[in-house]
């Protein structure tokens, strides 16, 4: 069961992330755990209060007090129970709150956007880069002579023949044509990797330490962000953390860019060697060498050709000539060719410095880790710093009423003694909290509403009073009632002090037995708290003492209209919208209905005559005007109907 609420002043604009203003997603499940996240996006709070599965929640819209229904299996039957949740810290450190949760979703994002770049960065690079390893390998393999491959290819440098297995190799296995793609796919995948890499990897990092930053200057308030749990030193680490990888991400920059340039130059060398072995034209502009070309090659032979047995027995192979691959795979924590430190100046100068390796100012360095173990560690220490203020936000949570409402039925058909919570509004003006219920007598089902102040000093902390609708809902005026045989299906509070219905006629056919309405608050609450004589046995069950609620009954006069041809059920309403959703028992039909429609400038005409023949209307004029008449407190019209196929 899920709620979805607002927590500040109602607007005529619908405002997202963007605005200041804090939305929350409240979720429970089966185990009784209540998790709130801001946005939707990140958990802010985890709450254990509640016992029991989750049938039914709602947050009140100043976020002082979260209504639960669960319903709680005990050794006999299971117990469908009310709590009420006080959850002031949220609504006390609201703007905190808000600050901290804006800062939690733009972390979370950032670190799903990091994700998915090296996913991109993933598909942008191509396992034919392996084939070189797999081909040497299997050369070093077949060839009967005791000379290395380094030598192989030094010899071919500088002599310009080739042994007749290394001929082998080249010509029959990687071919002149093959060497020519493998140099354009090693081109074209490292180009994309760099681009991806300072375009979406940095650039998200650096938005990280942002955020993260500012985080730990709020976390440093601790006057306004201590008590929701925001700890200075776990974000200093989560930004340590960062850190490192942006350092690793720039190495992968630095290695592509290394890379590129060595088998660019490489390659071409390889080529045109392969051309004179073939006795194919070799281009006059590549058939010129510089002597700093051939010591650029001769170091890339060198370093990229040594044979490492120990990279055979976890890869299979002898070489590892393509370096990126291991930074972009998430197959092993520790690379298989770190970058070399040799020569480093500032590398050595951080080593032989004791101060300097200890510095708070200096991110931590994994020279021999992968960028894949980099993230996961960052995503970890993140996770850990942020998780911290959900634990203390829910410790904050008290349960500050708890009603055992009734046995639940023991078959699989729901139990039409006592329903779920249908919705819980705040009263800013009186300081209420309003919760709807419905209860079945006899054939009939009752709405029951409890009005609980969240001062809980005042005298009245439990007013349950219990609505029943008698005869014509448009004859308040009638002198013989005739029974209660209006049904209440499912209630939303519409606006502060107005409910929305949805009723069914008993005595009508099928058809013509539902009704959407509207009830004010203020017929229900006429008599204040005068009334009241209702005292609740906190040892007895709701079920066993509605018979002591107070009952007022309600004709709702015109704001009323009849739902024809379809079976409704469920309502949901939007005040600020002005429109309300009816959905039909089988959850296959909806109808859309604007709840306050008229035009400007007949408006001041419409009341006149509404005035003037307000006298005049007889019954008949009524049946025969059911979408207009009877439409004229609710301002219905039926908008949109679809056919929702399960």
């Amino acid at each position: 069961m899920f709620s979805f609420c607002p927590s500040e002043e109602k607007s005529d604009e619908i405002k997202l992330l963007g605005d200041v203003r804090l939305n929350a997603l409240v979720l429970g499940g089966v185990s009784g755990e209540i998790e709130i996240y801001a946005y939707g996006m990140y958990k802010i709070a985890t709450i254990v209060e509640v016992f029991g599965s989750c049938l039914g929640l709602c947050l009140s819209s100043d976020l002082k007090s979260l209504s639960v229904i669960t319903e709680l299996k005990t050794s006999t039957t299971p117990v469908v129970t009310y709590f009420q949740l006080d959850t002031s810290l949220l609504s006390e450190y609201l703007p905190e709150v808000t600050r901290m949760a804006r800062k939690f979703t733009h972390i979370s994002t950032l670190l799903q956007y990091i994700k998915l770049s090296l996913t991109c960065m993933c598909e942008a690079w191509e396992e034919i880069l392996m084939q070189m390893d797999s081909q040497l390998t299997k050369f070093v393999q077949e060839k009967n002579t005791t000379t290395s491959v380094q030598d192989e290819f030094m010899d071919l440098l500088l002599w310009g023949k080739a042994s007749p297995e290394l001929q082998e190799l080249l010509m029959n296995q990687l071919t002149v044509k093959g060497l020519k793609k493998l140099g354009q796919a090693v081109e074209s995948s490292y180009s994309t990797i760099q681009k991806l890499v300072i375009s979406h990897l940095q650039s998200g990092s650096e938005a990280l330490l942002y955020h993260l930053s500012e985080l730990k200057g709020m976390a440093l308030w601790k006057q306004k962000y201590e008590p929701l749990g925001l700890d200075a030193k776990a974000i200093e680490d989560a930004i340590m953390s960062v850190g490192s990888f942006s350092l690793k991400a720039n190495e992968l920059l630095q290695v592509i860019d290394s890379g590129m340039k060595n088998f660019k130059a490489f390659f071409r060398w390889l080529y045109v060697a392969m051309l004179r072995m073939s006795e194919d034209h070799v281009p006059p502009e590549l058939n010129k060498m510089t002597q700093n070309e051939i010591t650029f090659v001769a170091d890339f032979i060198t370093a990229h050709f040594n044979e490492a047995p120990e990279l055979y027995n976890q890869k299979g192979k002898y070489f590892n000539v393509e370096l990126v691959g291991q930074y972009l795979k998430d197959e092993d924590d520790i690379l298989m060719s770190p970058p070399r430190t040799e020569g480093n100046q500032w590398f050595n100068f951080l080593q032989n410095s004791a101060p300097l390796k200890e510095s708070p100012l200096l991110f931590p360095y994994y020279a021999e880790k992968s960028l894949h173990f980099v993230k996961r560690q960052m995503e970890a220490v993140i996770d850990q710093c942020l998780a911290k203020p959900a634990d203390i936000i829910g410790k904050s949570v008290r349960q500050k009423l708890c009603i055992p409402l009734y046995y639940a039925s023991e078959s699989e058909e729901p139990c039409p003694r006592l329903i779920s919570l249908p919705s819980l509004w705040n009263d800013k003006s009186q300081n209420l909290h309003y919760v709807l219920f419905r209860m079945m007598e006899s054939s009939v089902t009752k709405l029951f509403i409890f009005r609980q102040p969240t001062d809980v000093s005042r005298t009245v902390n439990e007013a349950f009073v219990a609505v029943e609708f008698r005869g014509s809902l448009n004859s308040s005026t009638c002198e013989n009632p005739e029974p209660a045989h209006y049904s209440c299906l499912d209630a939303r509070f519409y606006e502060d002090e107005v409910v929305t219905l949805v009723l069914r006629d008993n005595t009508e056919p099928e058809g013509k037995d539902r009704i959407l309405a509207l009830l004010p608050l203020s017929l229900v609450y006429s008599d204040e708290e005068a009334d009241y004589h209702f005292i609740r046995d906190p040892n007895k069950r709701l079920e066993e003492q509605c018979a002591d609620i107070p009952s007022r009954t309600v004709y709702l006069e015109s704001q009323w209209r009849v739902l024809e041809n379809i079976k409704a059920h469920y309502v949901s309403v939007n005040g600020i919208r002005k429109v309300a959703s009816v959905l039909s028992s089988n959850l296959r039909h909806v109808r859309v209905f604007e709840m306050d429609v008229e035009d400007d400038g007949e408006a001041d005409e419409e009341e006149e005559e509404e005035v003037s023949h307000s006298q005049d209307v007889t019954e008949e004029d009524l049946d025969h005007t059911t979408d207009d008449a009877q439409n004229n407190g609710l301002e219905a019209a039926d908008v949109t109907e679809e056919s929702l196929e399960s």
